[in-house]
């Protein structure tokens, strides 16, 4: 299905290869074992389907959403490829119908086109949507990404560090908060050396 590109998203999505790649994100990966099959788990702006068609795979009942109607288009054909059902629904982050305490899980990955005020909104969404002891994985960039330019977004104030994600998400359980240094290799869009850092948590 052909649609204008009629946001960014679209525009960089409107390319035969998917930008950031058919694998999930290692530190998703590493940590879906929080969740067990038959759990619901929201995957936050999935873009082209990587992350939610991994977790489908796996057989947690998956929605996700995006922005982008040409991301969806790629993630519903990768879906079908990989013989699983996700419901995909198309909004941003501020118009999407938030469910209130009916996940499981969140996976809100490289979610940083937020800016704080957005931010602020989101995080506060996805709190509101886990149900008690609903786990939260979650991976971002640090300032020092600025340095690599490998990814991401070039806006300081859109970026992650610790100090941060411990204050938004003081309300909750810390069960793993990493900043590191990692080489990507996640499509022609997550690729290099890279500053990374990563939060799980869970509701109380």
């Amino acid at each position: 299905m052909n649609h204008p590109a009629s946001t960014p998203w679209d525009a960089r999505f409107s390319t035969p290869d998917y930008v950031f790649g058919t694998e999930p994100n290692h530190w998703l990966a590493a940590h879906a074992n929080l969740w067990k099959p038959g759990d619901r788990v929201l995957c936050v702006a999935d873009g082209e389907g990587r992350n939610s068609v991994w977790l489908a795979k796996h057989e947690l009942k998956v929605d996700a959403f995006d922005v982008s109607a040409v991301g969806l288009d790629k993630a519903r054909q990768l879906a079908k490829q990989a013989g699983v059902e996700v419901r995909y629904e198309q909004a941003s982050s501020d118009d999407y119908h938030w469910p209130l305490e009916q996940l499981d899980g969140v996976a809100a990955i490289f979610v940083q086109f937020a800016d704080p005020d957005m931010r602020l909104r989101m995080f506060d969404q996805m709190k509101r949507a886990l149900k008690p002891g609903g786990t939260l994985v979650l991976q971002g960039y640090t300032p020092a990404q600025l340095a690599f330019g490998t990814g991401g977004p070039r806006e300081l104030s859109h970026l992650y560090t610790q100090a941060m994600l411990e204050a938004h998400f003081s309300d909750m359980d810390i069960l793993a908060l990493d900043s590191y240094e990692r080489e990507l290799n996640e499509g022609p869009g997550h690729r290099g050396p890279s500053a990374l850092i990563g939060l799980v948590a869970r509701r109380r």
